[in-house]
């Protein structure tokens, strides 16, 4: 009996994904709820004030593509060692991702430190909006080097399926951020108050909270891998060019589309101030989407990367479009709350009139893209897990810019459309990248070991495809 075929388990399936995803989810979820309070109690200060945080956080979003580009080489190697068992190389690939990443973060740390001014200019025209905002980087610029360590560390322990201690460094530092919040904003406690510079402030503090949880429990848990310091710098043969080759195509990828962000980013910046204040609310919103949803990708990465290390490809092909589905038929059940709670939601974080309206446009028009926007950005941690990291980079890329900028601009700075149409070309390219993906994903060829064993079993893997 073809093995393709057979009875798949989806009790012990749901069970796998259930482990390593609910807790991924719950800690994004905590962080994006953290960062929805931060926004409701910046808000009450003023809509400029709003508007200039949510830039910012555009901003730090351009760090994010600058360093994905390694997690997700990180998580394609450590993944796949962690099945193989290849403990040194496993440690090696961390070494490597960890140097890559904190290289980025110290980038990002500089230009937010030193050239606040620079970087408010290029995402906005309001000069109101950029003096806030220059406060603001001044201060949480500090932050990025101590957020993407405790990523670094995270995409280490959910690899090697330790994601219940990232959850707690999360929780620590949520609610450490919502308080010292209440205490520097609003001047609580008999300190000053501060403004968005307290928002920042506590957000330094809260990221290095959440750093020093993360190490604490992991020394208690005694992990094997992330204070191996010195297998984290040791030279191992073939594998760093290996590395780098693997996550150049992510790294262009992730590189190109935080620029084509940016341009996007900075068509928005200059539409009004209704729309500004509309649009920091709805990354907040997107964000809490997509860290719920993370936890499903994650699972992906991890659950079909470690069998494609191990050889167990079949398994890995079988569970890879299952998760595809499982993650819309949930983002779908998301999608339809934040619709129903949109008003709420829109009304605590204090908008009204105009910005009220456009709010409500974003949140419908996101809901519809969504479904299919997680189903590709699935399959493509799906992908690069099992090697792949080109197919769905090149589609990202040429439709992005090809078609999505294009369209973002005319639309934004030519014709001066409603602000809802520029906000659908966001999205416009999703439904077309989808298919291709679908085809890809059942075609297979998406699976390319990098550990000894996945490539022993490629061979006949291929046949048993070809049988079909």
């Amino acid at each position: 009996m073809n093995t393709f075929k057979q009875k798949f388990d989806w009790i012990n399936f749901i069970k796998r994904i259930a482990v390593i995803a609910v807790p991924v989810a719950l800690q994004n979820l905590l962080t994006t709820t953290g960062s929805m309070i931060d926004t409701m109690m910046i808000s009450s200060i003023g809509q400029n004030e709003l508007g200039a945080v949510g830039l910012c956080a555009q901003f730090s979003s351009l760090m994010f593509s600058g360093y994905w580009g390694f997690v997700g080489g990180g998580m394609l190697f450590i993944a796949q060692y962690w099945g193989s068992k290849e403990d040194d190389r496993l440690n090696r690939s961390y070494g490597l991702t960890l140097t890559c990443m904190m290289s980025v973060a110290i980038v990002f740390c500089s230009m937010a430190v030193l050239f606040p001014e620079a970087v408010m200019r290029l995402y906005t025209d309001k000069p109101e909006i950029q003096k806030i905002g220059v406060e603001y980087l001044r201060i949480v610029g500090f932050s990025y080097i101590l957020m993407v360590f405790s990523m670094a560390m995270a995409v280490l322990l959910r690899c090697t399926e330790r994601v219940k201690i990232p959850l707690y460094g999360s929780i620590v530092s949520v609610g450490v951020n919502i308080f010292l919040n209440w205490v520097f904003i609003f001047g609580n406690l008999g300190l000053p108050a501060m403004g968005v510079k307290g928002a920042a402030l506590a957000t330094v503090i809260a990221n290095f909270c959440n750093i020093a949880v993360i190490l604490i429990l992991a020394k208690k848990n005694g992990h094997p891998f992330l204070f191996a310091f010195k297998k984290h710098f040791a030279k191992i043969p073939g594998l760093c060019p290996e590395y780098f080759k693997k996550c150049f195509p992510i790294i262009m990828n992730e590189v190109l589309i935080g620029l084509g962000n940016m341009m996007i980013n900075i068509v928005m910046g200059r539409q009004t101030e209704d729309a500004i204040a509309a649009l920091a609310l709805f990354r907040t919103i997107e964000g809490m989407v997509i860290g719920f949803f993370a936890g499903f990708s994650n699972a992906s990465s991890i659950l079909v990367g470690k069998e494609v290390g191990a050889g167990n490809l079949k398994l890995a092909y079988k569970r890879a479009w299952r998760i595809v589905y499982l993650c819309q038929s949930i983002i779908a059940i998301v999608g339809i709350l934040l619709i129903l709670l949109r008003s709420p939601i829109l009304t605590l974080a204090n908008l009204e009139g105009e910005s009220f309206t456009i709010g409500s446009q974003f949140i419908l028009i996101y809901v519809i893209f969504a479904i299919i926007r997680m189903g590709n950005w699935t399959q493509n941690d799906t992908y690069r897990s099992a090697g792949d990291a080109v197919y769905g980079t090149v589609l990202e890329i040429v439709f992005m810019w090809v078609m999505v900028i294009p369209l973002v601009w005319v639309t934004g700075m030519v014709i001066e459309a409603p602000i809802y149409i520029v906000f659908i070309c966001c999205y416009i390219d999703e439904p077309i990248r989808y298919v291709l993906m679908q085809i890809h994903l059942y075609g297979g060829k998406w699976i390319k070991p990098v550990t000894h064993e996945g490539r022993a079993a490629l061979k006949a893997f291929r046949n048993s495809k070809k049988e079909l």
